[in-house]
Protein backbone atom coordinates (compact mmCIF):
# COMPACT_ATOMS: atom_id res chain seq x y z
CA UNK A 1 0.00 0.00 0.00
CA UNK A 2 1.62 3.41 -0.86
CA UNK A 3 1.62 5.90 1.64
CA UNK A 4 0.07 9.91 1.55
CA UNK A 5 2.52 12.15 0.11
CA UNK A 6 4.85 13.71 2.59
CA UNK A 7 6.80 17.29 2.22
CA UNK A 8 10.85 16.12 2.94
CA UNK A 9 13.48 18.53 2.12
CA UNK A 10 17.06 17.47 0.80
CA UNK A 11 20.30 19.41 1.01
CA UNK A 12 22.28 18.86 -1.59
CA UNK A 13 26.15 19.98 -1.77
CA UNK A 14 28.79 19.52 -4.69
CA UNK A 15 32.58 20.96 -4.33
CA UNK A 16 34.23 18.50 -7.09
CA UNK A 17 33.72 18.81 -10.71
CA UNK A 18 30.97 20.96 -12.32
CA UNK A 19 29.41 21.80 -9.28
CA UNK A 20 26.17 23.33 -11.09
CA UNK A 21 25.91 20.27 -13.24
CA UNK A 22 26.46 18.28 -10.73
CA UNK A 23 23.68 19.35 -8.27
CA UNK A 24 21.10 19.84 -11.21
CA UNK A 25 21.84 16.21 -12.55
CA UNK A 26 21.25 15.00 -8.93
CA UNK A 27 17.40 16.86 -8.84
CA UNK A 28 16.65 15.59 -12.28
CA UNK A 29 17.41 12.11 -11.26
CA UNK A 30 15.28 12.50 -8.24
CA UNK A 31 12.65 13.56 -10.08
CA UNK A 32 12.72 10.53 -12.55
CA UNK A 33 10.07 8.38 -10.70
CA UNK A 34 6.66 8.89 -9.85
CA UNK A 35 6.94 8.39 -6.30
CA UNK A 36 9.38 12.04 -6.11
CA UNK A 37 8.54 15.19 -7.26
CA UNK A 38 10.47 18.36 -6.72
CA UNK A 39 8.61 21.19 -5.81
CA UNK A 40 10.81 23.78 -5.40
CA UNK A 41 14.74 24.28 -5.04
CA UNK A 42 17.02 27.61 -3.81
CA UNK A 43 19.42 29.49 -5.46
CA UNK A 44 22.66 27.70 -5.47
CA UNK A 45 25.18 29.25 -2.21
CA UNK A 46 28.91 28.70 -2.70
CA UNK A 47 30.57 28.28 0.88
CA UNK A 48 34.08 27.37 2.26
CA UNK A 49 34.07 23.13 2.73
CA UNK A 50 34.08 22.90 6.69
CA UNK A 51 35.47 19.47 8.22
CA UNK A 52 37.53 18.13 5.40
CA UNK A 53 41.30 18.53 4.45
CA UNK A 54 42.21 22.31 4.69
CA UNK A 55 42.83 22.44 0.96
CA UNK A 56 39.19 20.73 0.21
CA UNK A 57 37.77 23.39 -2.44
CA UNK A 58 34.81 25.50 -1.77
CA UNK A 59 30.91 23.88 -2.13
CA UNK A 60 27.94 24.56 -4.13
CA UNK A 61 25.21 23.92 -1.86
CA UNK A 62 20.80 24.23 -1.73
CA UNK A 63 18.31 22.86 -0.40
CA UNK A 64 15.31 21.31 -2.33
CA UNK A 65 11.83 20.20 -1.23
CA UNK A 66 10.36 17.23 -2.78
CA UNK A 67 6.73 15.49 -2.01
CA UNK A 68 7.78 11.80 -1.78
CA UNK A 69 4.84 9.00 -1.66
CA UNK A 70 8.78 7.02 -0.59
CA UNK A 71 9.19 6.32 3.33
CA UNK A 72 11.96 8.11 4.93
CA UNK A 73 14.24 5.16 4.37
CA UNK A 74 13.59 4.14 0.80
CA UNK A 75 14.24 8.00 0.17
CA UNK A 76 17.73 7.92 1.81
CA UNK A 77 18.01 4.83 -0.60
CA UNK A 78 17.34 6.66 -3.24
CA UNK A 79 19.61 9.07 -2.13
CA UNK A 80 22.28 7.05 -1.85
CA UNK A 81 22.00 4.98 -5.35
CA UNK A 82 22.00 9.25 -6.56
CA UNK A 83 25.23 9.42 -5.30
CA UNK A 84 26.66 6.08 -6.35
CA UNK A 85 25.28 6.38 -10.10
CA UNK A 86 27.56 9.98 -9.99
CA UNK A 87 30.29 8.18 -8.81
CA UNK A 88 30.28 9.06 -5.01
CA UNK A 89 32.70 6.27 -3.14
CA UNK A 90 32.29 7.20 0.89
CA UNK A 91 36.28 6.74 1.62
CA UNK A 92 36.03 9.39 4.58
CA UNK A 93 34.15 11.91 6.22
CA UNK A 94 33.74 15.53 4.89
CA UNK A 95 36.20 14.35 2.44
CA UNK A 96 35.73 16.34 -1.21
CA UNK A 97 32.93 15.08 -3.40
CA UNK A 98 30.66 15.35 -6.58
CA UNK A 99 27.69 15.46 -4.71
CA UNK A 100 26.18 14.71 -1.39
CA UNK A 101 22.76 14.14 -0.84
CA UNK A 102 21.17 14.48 2.76
CA UNK A 103 17.80 14.11 3.42
CA UNK A 104 17.22 16.83 6.60
CA UNK A 105 13.18 16.90 7.13
CA UNK A 106 11.20 14.37 6.25
CA UNK A 107 7.39 15.72 7.13
CA UNK A 108 7.50 16.52 10.89
CA UNK A 109 9.05 13.21 11.93
CA UNK A 110 11.87 12.11 13.58
CA UNK A 111 13.90 9.43 12.71
CA UNK A 112 16.43 7.44 14.92
CA UNK A 113 18.11 4.74 13.00
CA UNK A 114 21.35 2.69 12.47
CA UNK A 115 20.90 4.59 8.43
CA UNK A 116 19.21 7.19 9.31
CA UNK A 117 18.57 10.22 11.46
CA UNK A 118 15.94 12.94 10.96
CA UNK A 119 16.09 15.87 11.57
CA UNK A 120 19.58 16.09 10.11
CA UNK A 121 21.73 16.49 13.51
CA UNK A 122 23.68 18.85 12.09
CA UNK A 123 21.15 21.05 10.11
CA UNK A 124 20.74 23.77 12.99
CA UNK A 125 24.66 24.69 12.91
CA UNK A 126 24.96 24.94 9.11
CA UNK A 127 24.62 27.78 7.78
CA UNK A 128 25.02 26.15 4.26
CA UNK A 129 22.03 24.35 5.06
CA UNK A 130 19.91 26.60 6.68
CA UNK A 131 20.10 29.63 4.50
CA UNK A 132 18.73 27.64 1.27
CA UNK A 133 16.57 26.33 4.03
CA UNK A 134 14.90 29.42 4.71
CA UNK A 135 14.81 30.26 1.37
CA UNK A 136 12.53 27.98 0.16
CA UNK A 137 10.25 27.00 3.26
CA UNK A 138 11.18 29.94 5.92
CA UNK A 139 7.95 28.44 8.25
CA UNK A 140 8.86 25.37 7.94
CA UNK A 141 9.67 23.24 11.87
CA UNK A 142 11.99 21.56 12.96
CA UNK A 143 10.10 18.81 14.82
CA UNK A 144 12.44 18.69 17.82
CA UNK A 145 13.46 22.13 18.29
CA UNK A 146 9.86 23.35 17.77
CA UNK A 147 11.74 26.83 15.67
CA UNK A 148 11.11 28.03 11.79
CA UNK A 149 13.99 27.54 9.67
CA UNK A 150 13.92 31.41 9.62
CA UNK A 151 14.47 31.51 13.45
CA UNK A 152 16.98 28.85 13.26
CA UNK A 153 18.84 30.80 10.65
CA UNK A 154 18.31 34.19 12.71
CA UNK A 155 19.70 32.48 15.83
CA UNK A 156 22.67 30.71 14.07
CA UNK A 157 23.70 34.04 12.68
CA UNK A 158 23.69 35.74 15.79
CA UNK A 159 25.73 33.20 17.93
CA UNK A 160 28.08 33.40 14.62
CA UNK A 161 28.26 37.24 15.06
CA UNK A 162 29.05 37.09 18.58
CA UNK A 163 31.96 34.87 18.42
CA UNK A 164 33.25 36.71 15.85
CA UNK A 165 33.35 39.95 17.04
CA UNK A 166 36.48 41.23 18.45
CA UNK A 167 36.57 41.97 22.30
CA UNK A 168 35.97 45.32 23.63
CA UNK A 169 37.88 47.11 25.38
CA UNK A 170 36.74 49.32 28.83
CA UNK A 171 39.53 52.09 28.97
Amino acid sequence: MQQPPVIAYIALGANLGDREHNIRDALARLATNQDTRVVTVSSLLENPAIGGPPDSPPFLNAVAQVQTTLDAHALLRRLLDIEHQMGRVRQRKWEPRAIDLDLILYGDATIRSHELTVPHPLMDQRAFVLRPLAEVAPEVRHPVLHRTAAELLRELESREERETRPASWDG
